[in-house]
């Protein structure tokens, strides 16, 4: 992923969103651009013309911090966004060696973690990487995202592809829009903060080649993280289930987080989860080799 075009493209597009009445800037006659004029978001920056057209055309290399705030001030940036400024404007500069092969390796899962994720027997949860590959799941995690380990694929399985190329994942996800564009706006982080990453980019490159939603929600240049929420899912067994969850990032593990889908008890996403713990043990059952 080139960095000058990503740095063109993001700012191009942040620009184009905000208006001068926005910026409290007056507007006069036509105006032939959608949004500022680079004149106006240097002005508003404290740049000049010739400095912060520079910056849009991708040089964004040896560009200060305070620089970059003001620019995303100027933009109205809110905190994700301006944090994904300051990671595209690091990623411009060089990087050490051994940063980009940590970047590009695929994480030992420590026994630990393996421990606190099966411990978790009353929720659904997963462990799960910047690229958005599941590399391990609880029983009752298995369980909820069946139709992703329906063709019998073995972990890792990357939850990127079956939300674009599975036809399985729209009706599993009824809100599939929404969340397909969240998704998206999160592999843009990753990608920007992982640059030299090539699995993550033979990643994004195999996903705009083969599906169209998923090119124009990447030129959007939206960013998003997740953190927590809500998640509306469809399981084929068990129906609806709106559920909480919670991403549990592992500081000590880079690009790791766990990932825990909940609902309070006694209500209909409750009674789901637990249906879904007594579909999960049944199915078990009828896999289970016959004893003699």
């Amino acid at each position: 992923m080139d960095n000058s075009s990503e740095v063109r493209a993001f700012l191009t597009s942040r620009r184009a969103k905000v208006t001068p009445e926005q910026a409290g800037i007056p507007a006069y006659g036509s105006r032939r651009v959608a949004g500022l004029r680079r004149g106006e978001v240097a002005a508003l920056a404290g740049v000049s013309v010739e400095y912060y057209t520079r910056l849009e055309r991708g040089n964004l290399g040896g560009a200060s911090e305070s620089v970059l705030d003001a620019v995303a001030r100027a933009l109205r940036l809110d905190e994700t966004e301006t944090a994904h400024l300051h990671h595209l404007a690091r990623a411009a500069g060089p990087q050490p060696s051994r940063a980009r092969a940590r970047r590009d390796k695929t994480p030992e899962i420590r026994p630990a973690v393996r421990r606190v994720l099966d411990s978790m027997s009353g929720v659904p949860a997963f462990l799960r990487n910047h690229r958005f590959d599941i590399l391990a799941a609880n029983p009752l995690g298995m369980a909820l995202y069946a139709p992703m380990f329906a063709t019998g694929a073995t972990l890792p399985v990357n939850s990127m592809r079956f939300n674009f190329l599975d036809p399985q994942a729209q009706a599993f996800y009824p809100q599939w829009a929404q969340v397909s564009r969240s998704a998206v706006a999160a592999l843009r982080i990753a990608a920007a903060q992982s640059p030299d990453d090539q699995q993550l980019m033979n990643l994004i490159g195999e996903l705009s080649m083969r599906s169209e939603p998923f090119r124009a929600m990447w030129a959007a240049q939206d960013v998003y993280v997740h953190r927590h929420g809500t998640k509306l899912l469809r399981h084929p067994a068990i129906g609806e289930l709106d559920l909480a969850f919670e991403a549990l990032e592992l500081p000590g593990d880079d690009g790791l987080m766990i990932l825990t889908y909940s609902a309070e008890p006694g209500t209909p996403a409750g009674d789901g989860l637990e249906l879904l713990a007594t579909w999960a043990a049944t199915q078990k059952a009828k896999t289970a080799p016959a004893r003699d």
